[in-house]
Formats: structure tokens, C-alpha cells, sequence
């Protein structure tokens, strides 16, 4: 039941922004190079009223929007377009990401809807995650130097620098290092043993709770940048196959 909500809407918001994507559209900014656009604001709209329609006791946590907290045990996690800069400049990865959180059982369903890409990244809790339909499965590769993996990088990046020193470590380490612009698809890639590996930092819950859930279903670790256990609400991520993290974290520590 909320499987399919959470499917439905995310293929709605994802059909929404494919149908617009070679249009005009306002850009905003919320920080220096932090930019909004329309369509992130039209996207999340149309998500939060299926929501409201079919749960309205459910509160709502969405990167655009503020909503009234209601105390529920439930939670919908929202990204309604990650990717904007992507979309912004008609680069074709990015995504929607919807993700249910259930007090005291966590992450409980993941949604990832990549409309340019055809791709749609599912997990249940316990049950596998799913690439369009098909069971997917994290990499085997057990050499970080034999890896692909993929970082981000924070809003803040001209001032703070964060991540230079992680990243020119890893492009040393690794066979190689990609920098795609959605951490949710990021995410997704590991999942669907595309990349090895990803770590950042500086996120938010809408980037991470659907995807981290589909790489945990895929067979993933996903961990904070100590190992101890991922929290949405924390603000760095590493995730892998497994096999090369506790290397990757050997890699932050040393760096």
C-alpha cells in the first residue's frame, strides 16, 4: 500500500519534470551556488498532495517545502528533484527520490525515479531492491584500486573546500572517481554495482534515505565516515559493496 503510493507519485513528479526539462524555467538561488528552479517546487507539490490524499496523519519532511509537524510514526522523506543544477543545464542525471521512515524501524521504503535515465531504483525493507523491476545486486569488486566510485560535492565548496582533500586521495587510491551531481542516484549506481563505492558529506535526509535503503537491500554497507551505523539525519555517508569498506574508511581516516 505505501510501496505503491510512494511508486506512483515519484512516477508522476518524474513524468512532470521530464515533460518540462527542454523547457524555460526560473532559477533562484538559495545560497551562493545553491539554485532552485520551478520545477523543484511543481515536483514536490505534486508529491506532498498524493500524500496528504492517501495519508494525511503522515508528516512530511521535503527539501523545498515546511510542513506541520504531526507526530505521526510515520515520515515521507521528499527529494523532489536531486540533480537540480543537472536539470538546470539539461544534463540528464537526476532524480526524484521518496522515501517512508516508520518510528523505531527506520527507513522502511525507498523510491528513486531517474525519468531521463528510464531507471527506477525500488527497495522494501526485507524484501530487495529493484532496478525497473529487476532484482539488482552491489559489485564484487574487493580492491579499492580495481574500484569505480563517486563522491559529491557540498554548496559551500568555494569557501570550505570540503572534500578536496578526500577526493585527491581517492583519485591516487582508485581506478577511478566520479563526481555525477545526484547523491540518490549516486547511491542507486552502487546498489546496481555501477560504482563500488560512494562517499560525501554536508547532506541532507532527502538525499540519502531512499538510496541508502536500496544499497543496504542490494547487499550494501552503508555506514557514517567512523563505521558506526548510517543515520539519514547525519550528514556524511559512505556506501559501498562491502567489500572495500572498511579500505574506503581507512582512506577518510588517513586523509
Amino acid at each position: 500500500m505505501y510501496f505503491e503510493t510512494a511508486l506512483s507519485a515519484a512516477d508522476m513528479a518524474g513524468r512532470l519534470l521530464l515533460d518540462n526539462f527542454y523547457s524555460e524555467r526560473e532559477i533562484s538561488y538559495k545560497g551562493r551556488i545553491n539554485l532552485v528552479t520551478e520545477m523543484d517546487t511543481r515536483s514536490e507539490e505534486l508529491i506532498v498532495d498524493e500524500l496528504k490524499k492517501k495519508y494525511p496523519g503522515h508528516d512530511i519532511l521535503a527539501e523545498e517545502g515546511s510542513y506541520k509537524d504531526k507526530s505521526s510514526d510515520y515520515q515521507w522523506i521528499i527529494d523532489p528533484l536531486d540533480g537540480t543544477t543537472n536539470y538546470a543545464h539539461e544534463f540528464g542525471f537526476f532524480c526524484v527520490s521518496v522515501a517512508l521512515r516508520k518510528r523505531d524501524e527506520g527507513i522502511i521504503l525507498g523510491v528513486v525515479n531517474a525519468p531521463y535515465l528510464r531507471e527506477c531504483y525500488t527497495a522494501v525493507k526485507g524484501g530487495g531492491a529493484y532496478l525497473n523491476g529487476r532484482k539488482i545486486r552491489v559489485s564484487s569488486i574487493d580492491d579499492v584500486e580495481k574500484s569505480m566510485v563517486a563522491t559529491g560535492f557540498p554548496y559551500d565548496v568555494k569557501d570550505s573546500h570540503t572534500n578536496f582533500e578526500y577526493f585527491k586521495r581517492f583519485v591516487l587510491r582508485a581506478q577511478a572517481v566520479r563526481r555525477p551531481g545526484s547523491a540518490a542516484l549516486d547511491l542507486c549506481a552502487v546498489a546496481a554495482g555501477k560504482f563500488d563505492g560512494f562517499w560525501e558529506m554536508k547532506l541532507y535526509p532527502w538525499d540519502t534515505a531512499a538510496g541508502c535503503l536500496i544499497v543496504e537491500e542490494a547487499g550494501g554497507r552503508v555506514t557514517d565516515f567512523e563505521g558506526g551505523p548510517f543515520d539519514p539525519f547525519k550528514k556524511e555517508v559512505i556506501a559501498t559493496n562491502g567489500l572495500i569498506h572498511d579500505k574506503m574508511l581507512e582512506v577518510l581516516k588517513n586523509a
